[in-house]
């Protein structure tokens, strides 16, 4: 079944209207794979039978939701971009840290954004617990959402196989991980910093739960989406910034054409945004001007 570009162009800005990602033209084999399988699973004639279905017969959206988790991509694993995260860790954490010492407020929010699998929020919790030699003093806690629901249930899961973990620095394998065989298992200290939750960066009520935190991590995400989306999803990132809180980006990503709300800041050659301690004269809520 070749897949038309009317068709394509169909399910394409049905997509882009619910999700904010972006396939071009140059993705229409990869769309027709998977428009293929949902076809089977579905009992569909074809593909503007399946947009129907979509647009008019899946009242909860959970075919749609199997769609969406098709076309996705999943590509993480445990310490990726490590330079950035060792930024993080060595300059950027401590910078907060003290900060808030300072003000007497011992509290920690960090988010991580698109968290497929969850390697990269128990990243962050296992820096957190490294990192602060004050850890208990400490009240963190490590947000990590997705709109696939999939990649959720492995990241609950919290069990991983030797190809995930292979950049883990080997004290951190000894200290964090469990192994059993060929798997390796996040320790029960690291799990509890966690909580996961089933978000679409383009739902503005879902993402107005999220206020006051200090780090998010949102890497390797907005290539998907065209600026529109990435202006939205920016916006609200910086709702839910607190004054001073910083987002880090995917090395290839960049806020600087989209939002001039940020501060770029860079710390040993790594470039992360800030949100201003104090808004600046002429800043829009939403995060543009």
């Amino acid at each position: 079944m070749p897949l038309s570009l009317p068709d394509f162009a169909r399910l394409r800005d049905l997509v882009y209207e619910r999700t904010g990602i972006m396939f071009d033209e140059r993705k229409v084999a990869f769309v027709e794979n998977r428009v293929r399988l949902r076809l089977g699973e579905t009992g569909c004639d074809d593909a503007l039978d399946y947009y129907r279905l979509l647009r008019y017969r899946d009242p909860q959206g959970r075919e749609f939701q199997a769609f969406v988790e098709s076309l996705t991509t999943n590509e993480t694993y445990f310490f990726r971009e490590y330079p950035q995260l060792e930024c993080f860790a060595n300059e950027v954490l401590p910078h907060v840290a003290q900060r808030k010492r300072q003000a007497g407020d011992y509290t920690l929010r960090l988010w991580s954004a698109g968290c497929s699998t969850g390697d990269e929020a128990y990243t962050l919790a296992i820096i957190l617990h490294a990192c602060l030699d004050d850890f208990d003093r400490w009240r963190i806690t490590v947000d990590a959402t997705d709109i696939d629901q999939q990649v959720l249930a492995v990241a609950t899961r919290g069990v991983y196989g030797s190809r995930a973990v292979r950049d883990v620095p080997r004290v951190y394998l000894d200290r964090y991980f469990i192994r059993t065989g060929g798997e390796y298992a996040v320790c029960p200290l690291v799990r509890q910093m966690v909580q996961f939750a089933h978000v679409n960066l383009m739902d503005r009520q879902a993402m107005r739960r999220y206020r006051m935190i200090d780090f998010i991590f949102c890497r390797n995400v907005l290539i998907y989406f065209d600026d529109a989306s990435r202006r939205q999803v920016l916006g609200s990132f910086y709702d839910s910034l607190a004054p001073g809180g910083f987002v880090f980006l995917g090395h290839s990503e960049s806020v600087g054409r989209i939002s001039a709300a940020f501060e770029p800041v860079s710390f040993n050659k790594t470039l992360v945004y800030r949100r201003p301690l104090v808004r600046a004269a002429g800043t829009m809520a939403g995060g543009c001007r």
